[in-house]
């Protein structure tokens, strides 16, 4: 079975993962995952003839259907996940995601927001077993390439999506960047505020092009990040994370080969339609093909859209506890800065043009600060 390996490896991850944050009381062990699991399982389907075709033992992958070619498709996206594997192994290390006793800061909020024996429900429901199983998703896209696509070509399709991937990963560097900019200044900043003397000074010409914003008082006191592209999106990091994984799902679908989107070649002329919507022996077998076509594509897009709901509720949450530390200015940032899209900043901003000058104003200088050096940008 082609999901065979995929599933030992992901209820292997959940029970391992589990067990080990019992051990350890941290819960951020699947976080350490995250950086490596969607490259192993796409790595999985698109180098698939490389693999044995039976299972030595338990754990190792094995080619269950003895594919023997290569498919080009599933071959250039295991190439683009990849990079995405070593941006994220790069801002996780220097984040400290990968130190035995670093634990994201949302659990440990959450801890004291519920029960103890709740939080260990959510541990092994949520954090160990859901969110393996989504990582398992995040390859599915792989798998609909290499075991149902012709091993024809790269078609326009493939380039231009490869491009966007490119670009969104290059976005969503230069966000992890900034942030990173960001908070090492403003760590250094008030730590001299208040007299420390064993904090290094932020040094501009150690951080990437692109994040060497001219960061001011006012950015460090406020306490969150509003330059740089996080000026049009509140989230522009999770924004682009959650593109490069609809752009991975959109790879079967965009080709030419089924299964794949829907294409006026897939249905039959008007007249056809109408004649067989008259006798049921000929509209059922037409609803039924249509149907299954629109079901293969609603399934490849799962992936896609499960990642895009975890971020939704993660971002909520965290803006929640954002909110709970900066409450008068992360409003402002709320009513000026959309959540992901650009758009809705720009919607946002002409919204508060119609509230008032002075209404403008206040919100202007919580999120922008009032130093001449913040209004340059």
């Amino acid at each position: 079975m082609p999901l065979d390996w995929p599933i030992q490896l992901c209820v292997f991850s959940t029970a391992a993962t589990y067990i080990a944050s019992i051990i350890t009381g941290n819960v951020s062990q699947v976080d350490r995952l995250w950086t490596l699991l969607p490259t192993i399982y796409t790595a999985y389907y698109a180098l698939l003839p490389l693999f044995p075709t039976y299972q030595p033992f338990l754990l190792f992958p094995y080619n269950p259907l003895g594919s023997t070619d290569y498919n080009p498709r599933a071959l250039l996206m295991f190439a683009i996940v990849f990079l995405w594997m070593c941006r994220l192994n790069y801002n996780a290390h220097r984040r400290g995601l990968f130190n035995p006793k670093g634990e994201d800061y949302r659990w440990a909020v959450l801890r004291k927001q519920i029960p103890p024996w709740l939080f260990q429900i959510v541990n092994l429901t949520f954090i160990s077993a859901i969110q393996n199983v989504l990582l398992l998703l995040l390859g599915l896209p792989t798998r609909t390439v290499a075991l149902f696509q012709p091993r024809s070509s790269l078609e326009t399709s493939d380039y231009v999506l490869a491009s966007l991937a490119l670009l969104v990963l290059f976005l969503e560097f230069t966000a992890d960047n900034q942030q990173y900019a960001y908070q090492t200044y403003k760590h250094a900043f008030l730590a001299k505020e208040k007299g420390a003397t064993d904090v290094k000074p932020y040094d501009e010409s150690k951080q990437w092009i692109g994040a060497r914003l001219s960061w001011t008082p006012d950015d460090a006191r406020r306490g969150f990040i509003t330059r740089g592209l996080w000026r049009y999106s509140r989230h522009p990091n999770f924004a682009c994370e959650q593109l490069f994984w609809w752009i991975i799902t959109f790879f079967p679908l965009l080709a030419s080969g089924p299964p794949n989107l829907p294409t006026n070649a897939d249905f039959p002329p008007l007249r056809i339609i109408i004649h067989a919507l008259q006798f049921p022996d000929l509209h059922h077998p037409l609803l039924n093909g249509l149907r299954t076509n629109l079901l293969d594509a609603g399934l490849i897009l799962l992936p896609g859209a499960s990642h895009s709901l975890l971020f939704l509720f993660s971002t909520l949450y965290t803006e929640a506890i954002t909110s709970s530390k900066y409450p008068i200015a992360y409003n402002a940032y709320q009513k000026r800065v959309g959540m992901f899209q650009p758009s809705m900043t720009a919607i946002k901003a002409i919204a508060l043009k119609f509230s008032g000058k002075r209404a403008q104003q206040d919100v202007d200088r919580l999120v922008w600060g009032d130093s001449q050096e913040s209004k340059k940008e």
